[in-house]
């Protein structure tokens, strides 16, 4: 008997697996990968990323060197490497503050509607009508260049989209049955909103968090390689692009394989935010 539901349980599982979005399944495999990097980087990196080798200056690919050197002979597959623990953290810190900050705020304006709501949408129409990217690099040029400063830059000005995705979720959800009970039964303003309605509301702004986290990996390559973001010599992506900008013709590595990363992260956080949406479309 043990046996015969072992075997029917084994093809159920095997038919979960299968009905995996294929984006999330790719997008599992890239991010848990560059996670073990960015947290063991000296595991995979031939060479301290801050050392120079005046004796290999602008080496190009080869065995002792798998991506060149730069113009310090500073090994650029090492450097590539260490960067991950610098721009997954910017991916993380530049969009965790706006997410939690936005869906909070979100959730009581959804809520109480009226005045707040209004007051929300013409924040929102403010600051989106400026780029965000011209935006942030105000900010950061006034409180000036670092991580930190990128940080805060990016709270103030990221957290509308979230506060605007979870308003409008709220605002559903609110007119359902189960809200109604939940006032009717006396409960408090803040355990319907906190208990009852966000968890029911937060999962269009966790898919977003995924794709957001693209984008603040590009956007802290797009501050590093203007001078804004993280400095000089921190192995960093887009302080390495600009290292390489004036041997593009003479050492392109220095600046392609950084980008390679950038683009395989960026993507690794989009294939799983979409395979994440693709996932609560099918279940509900």
């Amino acid at each position: 008997m043990t046996i015969a539901l072992e075997t029917t349980a084994t093809p159920k599982r095997r038919w979960r697996i299968a009905k995996l979005p294929g984006t999330l399944v790719l997008g599992g495999v890239i991010l848990p990968a560059s996670l073990v990097i960015a947290f063991f980087p000296n595991l995979f990196a031939p060479y301290d990323p801050t050392v120079f080798d005046y004796n290999a200056l602008l080496a190009p690919p080869s065995a002792a060197h798998l991506m060149g050197t730069d113009s310090f002979g500073r090994d650029v597959l090492s450097r590539v490497l260490y960067a991950y623990t610098i721009d997954l953290q910017i991916a993380v810190f530049a969009t965790l503050g706006p997410f939690i900050l936005g869906t909070i705020l979100g959730a009581l304006v959804g809520y109480a509607g009226g005045f707040a709501e209004a007051l929300l949408g013409r924040v929102v129409d403010a600051i989106i009508t400026f780029p965000f990217l011209v935006l942030v690099i105000a900010i950061v040029a006034v409180l000036g260049p670092g991580l930190m400063n990128m940080y805060i830059a990016v709270g103030v000005v990221g957290w509308v989209f979230y506060a605007r995705l979870v308003a409008a979720e709220v605002k559903v959800q609110k007119r359902l049955d189960y809200a109604d009970a939940g006032r009717a039964m006396g409960y408090t303003h803040f355990r319907i909103i906190f208990r009852h309605l966000l968890p029911n509301s937060i999962t269009p702004a966790i898919v977003y968090l995924m794709t957001d986290m693209a984008l603040a990996i590009l956007l802290g390559s797009s501050l590093g390689y203007l001078g804004l973001g993280a400095q000089p010599p921190a192995a960093e992506w887009g302080v390495q692009i600009a290292d390489g900008k004036n041997y593009m013709t003479t050492a392109w590595w220095i600046s392609v394989f950084p980008g390679i990363a950038i683009v395989v992260t960026g993507l690794g956080f989009s294939l799983l935010g979409d395979g994440l949406a693709e996932l609560l479309r099918t279940k509900k």
